[in-house]
């Protein structure tokens, strides 16, 4: 499991550790050190190191630098260093799971981090899918998240009653983070104003989402196999798009297509709807020969028979 030293994973750990006999589980502990707080980092690790042995359980550590995935990088495609730090920490966890023979990596997430999450995607601008938040599991079933249903509130009071120590991250109650602010500021507000189950109604829809998106991911998935293809450029990474029948797919399935195939080409964070609805406009009504500039360097060209997404060079 992954081992942060906060109340949430070190909840997460002990009660893996007591259900473990029952369960039949062979558990082991990963933490990743991010650097990010100096010798307070080097103590979460050291903590996080003696937990796991109190319970005599087999345990790994890896350091990351967030910053060798912003460096040099142009503003528009740079990683925030929440997201460099997540991105580094999942590889980091990945590695140490096989090294220590894993098949599962459990985190501690829980139902106020599936809130918070989907309320700053909403309050951002999201679509559909940004609603269906935290997913219990990853797509390839590795990563398993058990406490996303159980409440920050019912974990500090799990940790309390059993006199378990934690570590504090100061940067949790910071309000130089958006989400940081909504955690302290406007989540408790809505929850006493509006809905004292605001966790329990954000997890169904966000579980009611995940349900839908990923039965319209099926029929994406269909589509894609039926219509796209290599580009027939020598540059590579090319993807082409026919165009027979295009205008017969629904809207929502013509978007989710191109969505689909321009962040499998590298353009994931430039996607957005304005973008995604001139696409779709262009491979309907394209002229052959005619191309459109997309965000990241990236073209879309016309023939008579297909569309050519086109990474930069």
């Amino acid at each position: 499991m992954a081992l942060s030293g906060g109340v949430d994973s070190t909840v997460l750990l002990h009660a893996l550790a007591a259900l473990a006999p029952g369960l039949v589980l062979d558990l082991c502990v990963g933490h990743v050190n991010h650097g990010l707080r100096g010798r307070e980092s080097d103590a979460d690790e050291a903590a996080a190191r003696a937990a796991a042995e109190g319970l005599g359980l087999a345990f790994a550590s890896e350091r990351v630098e967030p910053e060798s995935l912003r460096r040099g990088r142009p503003s528009g495609r740079r990683p925030t260093l929440q997201e460099a730090a997540r991105t580094l920490r999942y590889r980091a966890f990945r590695r140490m799971a096989s090294a220590l023979g894993a098949t599962r990596i459990a985190t501690a997430h829980q139902a106020d981090d599936q809130a918070e999450t989907v309320l700053l995607r909403l309050l951002r601008g999201t679509g559909p899918d940004g609603l269906a938040g935290i997913p219990e599991q990853s797509a390839d079933g590795r990563i398993v998240r058990p406490l996303l249903r159980v409440s920050r509130r019912e974990i500090v009071e799990f940790a309390r009653e059993r006199g378990l120590r934690w570590r504090e991250d100061p940067s949790n109650r910071s309000s130089r983070y958006a989400r940081s602010r909504l955690r302290q500021r406007w989540l408790p507000g809505l929850a006493r104003e509006f809905n004292p189950q605001l966790l329990r109604a954000i997890a169904n829809l966000a579980e009611a989402q995940r349900g839908d998106s990923e039965w319209i991911e099926a029929l994406v998935e269909e589509e894609a196999e039926r219509r796209v293809a290599p580009g027939p450029s020598d540059r590579a990474g090319g993807v082409s798009i026919a165009r027979a029948g295009w205008d017969e797919l629904p809207r929502p399935l013509r978007r989710r297509l191109l969505r689909r195939v321009w962040v499998a080409a590298g353009g994931g964070r430039d996607v957005s709807r304005v973008h995604l609805e001139r696409m779709e406009r262009f491979v309907s009504a394209g002229r052959p020969g005619t191309a459109i500039e997309l965000p990241g360097g990236f073209r879309l060209i016309a023939s008579r028979a297909t569309v050519e997404l086109r990474p930069p060079c």
